[in-house]
């Protein structure tokens, strides 16, 4: 297992970050963590890269315990911080030439040519840190996360503050590294997550609310589907609530409704209710919620 959190809680002070989490990152994987501002994102990021100790709890890197062995999970992590800590006044081959040299690269000088051509910097490895735009500066960042050959990347908030242009280069540059790396990303953009994560973590509180394959997660949240309906006449909405299975309903438009409807409830109940009502389903199409629909399910 690329990453193990057991029964993990952090406490500052009074105030309880991490209450009592667990999950599993199995390797290969491109898995987004997601949570409101101050859910505990970050401090659970901080934890797995042995910034921070946990209060109580088990984690694990590779095998490694975060507590027993934290050189050993420093060399399977590369972590790139949500507010990228560069040397701006130094020039881009030679700050990766400096990471490199901290982790004791071998052949220092190849590894970062290869990094530089990775992410795309072969135009820009010539000037200052601090001469960057945003999203090469993001780039470094990358590349430095990446320079030791980890297993594991740890990335919090890595497309903050990108206009379209660069946030479209930082994904797709992310996918790529995530085909043969397991990555972990917090990100508050949603499209970012369904388009490139394999799993979904939503934290909350400080307390897990979904663990599931991204795609799952919008299909069948909680044992419900959402299906539109289309019938020939109007319907009042109170006898539509009275369908069996029929958690919600939502008028869409004119006769269109959104039912949100127990997962195990048959659909001919609606059918049954139509021929009952000399009704006519014109059509019956079962919907997938957008994650961000889902986000705000379960945080709010």
């Amino acid at each position: 297992m690329s990453i193990e959190v057991k029964n993990v809680t952090k406490i500052y002070g009074e105030q309880k970050a991490l209450d009592n989490i667990s999950f599993k990152v199995e390797p290969g994987h491109i898995v987004g963590f997601l949570g409101p501002n101050g859910a505990g994102k970050s401090t659970m990021m901080k934890i797995i890269t042995c910034f921070i100790p946990q209060t109580f709890g088990e984690v694990s890197v590779c095998g490694f315990d975060v507590i027993e062995n934290p050189i050993e999970v420093k060399r399977n992590v590369g972590y790139l911080p949500e507010h990228n800590p560069l040397y701006l006044d130094m020039y881009v081959k030679e700050y990766l030439d400096f990471v490199g040299g901290v982790y004791k690269v071998e052949n220092r000088r190849a590894r970062v040519k290869e990094m530089i051509d990775m992410v795309g910097l072969e135009i820009e490895q010539n000037k200052k840190i601090g001469a960057l735009s945003k999203g090469y500066r993001q780039r470094v960042g990358l590349a430095q996360a990446m320079i030791h050959d980890p297993k594991v990347l740890i990335l919090d908030e890595p497309t903050t503050g990108l206009d379209p242009n660069q946030l479209e280069e930082i994904r797709g540059l992310i996918k790529t590294i995530g085909k043969e790396k397991t990555i972990m990303l917090s990100t508050h953009i949603m499209q970012e997550v369904e388009a490139i994560c394999d799993k979904t973590i939503i934290i909350n509180h400080g307390v897990i609310v979904a663990d599931d394959k991204t795609q799952d997660l919008q299909q069948q949240q909680k044992n419900q589907i959402i299906l539109t309906v289309e019938f020939d006449k109007t319907v009042e909405v109170n006898v539509l609530k009275n369908i069996s299975g029929v958690i919600q309903v939502k008028k869409a438009q004119d006769n269109t409704w959104l039912f949100e409807i127990d997962k195990d409830a048959a659909r001919n109940n609606i059918f049954q209710f139509a021929v009952a009502r000399d009704l006519v389903v014109l059509t019956m199409q079962k919907e997938t919620q957008s994650l961000e629909a889902v986000f705000k399910k379960l945080t709010n």
